[in-house]
């Protein structure tokens, strides 16, 4: 859980082609229900919306990862800091 919440986004921010409704509204499910089972969707989702960030990628399909609210990618698809 540690490594979801203080691992470091990529340093460029996540392009705004990138957050569809699909991925603002997995995302925004996830931070409100704290419920991330939902993660590797949103792979699916930010996959098929163009993203092709290996460590954003591979983050939400991290079969052994513990996701929390603050989780990193969740973050940064929601423009949180």
């Amino acid at each position: 859980m540690v490594r979801c919440i203080f691992r470091r986004a990529p340093p460029s921010p996540l392009d705004a082609a990138y957050r569809t409704d699909t991925v603002l509204a997995l995302a925004a499910q996830m931070y409100e229900s704290r419920d991330f089972s939902a993660m590797p969707i949103l792979a699916d989702a930010l996959q098929d919306a163009g993203c092709d960030n290996a460590d954003v990628l591979d983050h939400c399909r991290d079969p052994e990862g513990a996701h929390a609210r603050g989780c990193w990618v969740v973050d940064l698809v929601l423009g949180k800091e």
